[in-house]
């Protein structure tokens, strides 16, 4: 029997020829392409600027640097999300605050929000977890007349949307992952979105260790101009290469989204039939692009979580326990970060798990997933 695994890319020879046209040019780091990528995804995205970067993590550290968030601060975050959610503020000399979030959309809300918030609270991430838009507006509506930031965690979200726009569009200031488990990848890459010019301009030194002509500038000139270093920056840059793949990546995606959202609309009907089982929606204010399709296993199930990984991975089907809690991981067990409760937090990551789903995945190959829930509901 062929394993189903929980994600895989979609690429292939565009990608490719992609790739193989950037190694012909002579020039594979930072360059024409990176730039090329970056004016693409803002105009996908309804951004004014986008600064791309190694990875999500590190477009989190520079959303944060650049909005101002240092020593002293809070910075309020879901627990329920991947651990660099909460390593970044810890990066910027911030304090790491987690608040819990809302049982049926696993997204932060303004009222979970608000029992978290200190005196010491400069900014906020709201994540987009499993590509389920957060409500921004409301979010914003609480945390704007404080002076708090609000930092997008759009790291799933490419594709889907909020309020009839592209997630991220409403953000002061959004990041974003590439990774491989991404349904819009550049092997590894991130990017930084925002409306602010000054804050975009910052981002794009301080990627590059903060000098005042970039490397691709400099390899223009015959005779390159001398670079200064104002403040201590870093190494986060994306390639050539990997903004070449991110292109093609971005044409495919519309395709990708209506072909995830496909699948999901299938999962979801099966899963209404199944007693014990409740599948991710869309929220009332956006449209997912799914890029997780999880499931909680409710109290009235027949059988836990665990035994029902089990039996999907007896049928080689590879499912995924949930979203981790971050205030249960060793890192953050001990300390100070906060006292609200995370009662649905720790509801969530004990009993939900993420099935299959990528744009290659044959409906023959999701009967097969339902199946093994159905007679695991029947106890069969």
């Amino acid at each position: 029997m062929t394993r189903i695994n929980v994600m895989q890319p979609w690429m292939g020879q565009e990608e490719i020829a992609a790739l193989a046209a950037v190694v012909e040019s002579g020039w594979v780091a930072q360059g024409a392409r990176v730039a090329e990528f970056e004016t693409a995804f803002a105009a996908m995205q309804g951004a004014e600027h986008a600064v791309a970067t190694s990875s999500c993590t590190t477009a989190l550290h520079l959303a944060l640097l650049v909005a101002g968030v240092g020593d002293g601060d809070d910075v309020v975050v879901p627990s329920f999300s991947f651990i660099a959610t909460a390593n970044a503020p810890t990066y910027v000399g911030a304090r790491p605050v987690f608040a819990d979030v809302d049982p049926t959309t696993g997204n932060l809300t303004a009222a979970t929000l608000e029992v978290a918030l200190t005196p010491a609270t400069r900014a906020v991430v709201l994540v987009d977890q499993g590509g389920v838009p957060a409500d921004l507006e409301s979010v914003r509506a609480l945390c704007d007349p404080r002076g708090i930031v609000v930092i997008e965690d759009a790291a799933c979200a490419a594709g889907s949307t909020y309020r009839g726009s592209p997630v991220g569009a409403g953000a002061d200031i959004a990041a974003w992952s590439f990774h491989p488990r991404k349904i819009l990848t550049t092997g590894e890459g991130g990017m930084v979105t925002t409306a602010d010019a000054a804050w975009a301009t910052r981002a794009r030194r301080l990627r590059e260790h903060a000098m005042s002509a970039s490397a691709s500038a400099r390899h223009a000139n015959v005779l390159a101009p001398p670079e200064e270093y104002a403040e201590v920056g870093f190494n986060f840059r994306m390639t050539d290469l990997q903004a070449a793949v991110g292109l093609v990546q971005l044409a495919r995606l519309p395709e990708v989204v209506e072909r995830r959202r496909s699948l999901a609309a299938g999962y979801q009907k099966a899963i209404a039939e199944i007693d014990g089982l409740r599948a991710v929606t869309d929220p009332s204010w956006g449209t997912c692009n799914y890029q997780s399709f999880w499931v909680e296993v409710e109290e009235a199930s027949p059988f836990d979580r665990e035994e029902l990984m089990v039996r999907l991975a007896e049928a080689e089907v590879s499912a995924r326990r949930g979203i981790m809690a971050a205030h249960r991981q060793p890192a953050y067990r001990t300390g100070d970060h906060g006292a609200a409760s995370l009662r649905a937090t720790e509801r969530l990551t004990d009993n939900t798990l993420i099935l299959p789903l990528f744009h290659q995945m044959s409906d023959s190959e999701q009967t097969r997933v339902i199946d093994v829930l159905r007679s695991a509901a029947a106890k069969a």
